[in-house]
């Protein structure tokens, strides 16, 4: 019995995932006015800095105890789940801007590329959000977190790597962007995503996803 319930629940988080990707390319930004709504209103400039800020999808957004693992670091997220980067780039004013942040961490283009967009098109979006927050904030740091591994999007292997290529590639063109990889810690000795990281629904992760993530990404606190 417990053997079928388990079974029945990632059934659920599998069909919960293809109707959202579903959404995805069906509905625009506005979509998530409401949510954005939520952060802004639940998420007040902090009256301290220097102030660093973790942005992007549900893999930001379930990072629930973030600021814990930077102590002395004044930390805010404004993740919004399921986002693709052209979302992000809608509502940067609202989630990044806003904050005047010293340091911006994105992590963007895993939905993307589970709605089928190119690798391509995903770092030309990349490329014109990391120009408008340059823009209004020329002193800001970005860091562009990979995407990272997950046995629910395996299939999609190749995809990622060639845009974690793009991106590095890119960061490196830049002395304010830089490149932060969490995909190879994800990779277990067999060459794929290990299990144990990772969430019922095989996409999310759990707290031992979010401890890998915190040895390499407080690398980033200059």
């Amino acid at each position: 019995m417990k053997k079928w319930k388990a079974r029945l629940k990632a059934l659920g988080f599998s069909l919960i995932i293809l109707c959202s990707s579903y959404g995805f390319a069906q509905q625009g930004p506005e979509r998530f006015d409401a949510e954005v709504k939520q952060i802004t209103e639940s998420t007040p400039v902090p009256d301290q800095g220097p102030i660093y800020l973790f942005t992007g999808s549900s893999s930001v957004r379930l990072w629930k105890d973030l600021p814990s693992y930077f102590p002395g670091k004044t930390i805010v997220n404004t993740g919004f789940g399921g986002s693709q980067t052209h979302e992000l780039l809608h509502f940067a004013e609202e989630l990044i801007l806003h904050y005047h942040p010293q340091k911006v961490f994105i992590y963007e283009g895993d939905n993307d590329l589970a709605s089928g967009k190119s690798p391509a098109l995903v770092l030309k979006t990349m490329k014109t959000l990391v120009a408008k927050i340059q823009e209004a904030l020329p002193e800001a740091g970005i860091v562009l977190i990979s995407p990272k591994p997950s046995p629910s999007r395996w299939h999609l292997k190749k995809e990622y790597n060639d845009l974690n290529r793009l991106l590095e590639v890119y960061a490196n063109t830049d002395s304010k962007v830089e490149f932060a990889n969490v995909w190879d810690i994800a990779i277990n000795p067999q060459g794929r995503p290990k299990p144990e990281i990772f969430l019922e629904d095989s996409l999310h992760m759990n707290k031992n996803g979010y401890d890998d993530w915190a040895k390499v990404i407080g690398k980033y606190f200059k």
